[in-house]
């Protein structure tokens, strides 16, 4: 095999490699986009369920504002109020507060719900829950949203 000849081998196996390497990024980017389509899913669901469950809570007790929460750390919804406390004669404006979002699709393709909360001033509401996308079951997430609405029900009644 002459010089001629091994040359013209070694570009054919070059423009090979080119070519499985940009078929690989392209079934990559199509798979993200898949990723992406299922996270925007999920979150669709979640976020109706969020919705649901902290209406039920703001008409539980009277008072609270009810809003959908849209913004760079996830979707969701929250519940507000602003109570006025005389103590002694003095006036102190107390807020409470939940927030449950959704997070943001990332490279991690992470199902991410985060729920906050505030009693009458005192942040003493924190959970978190993920679960990989491909592994993500969406009763459990559900479930545990109720339970979070539920706590944050229990924890905002024992300070009336």
């Amino acid at each position: 095999m002459d010089f001629k000849e091994r040359l013209h081998r070694a570009t054919e196996r070059g423009h090979q490699a080119r070519d499985a390497k940009a078929q690989e990024a392209a079934a990559k980017a199509m798979s993200e986009e898949e990723w992406r389509r299922l996270h925007s899913g999920y979150r669709l669901t979640l976020t109706e369920h969020i919705e649901q469950c902290l209406q039920q809570l703001a008409e539980n007790f009277p008072g609270f504002r009810f809003e959908t929460v849209v913004d760079d750390k996830g979707w969701g919804a929250a519940v507000n109020r602003d109570d006025l406390s005389l103590n002694q004669g003095r006036r102190d404006s107390l807020f409470s507060r939940l927030v449950i979002t959704v997070s943001p699709h990332n490279e991690y393709h992470v199902l991410d719900i985060v729920a906050k909360g505030m009693v009458r001033n005192k942040e003493n509401f924190s959970r978190n829950h993920y679960q990989l996308l491909k592994e993500a079951d969406l009763d459990s997430f559900r479930q545990l949203i109720e339970q979070w609405t539920l706590d944050y029900a229990e924890q905002y009644a024992k300070s009336e």
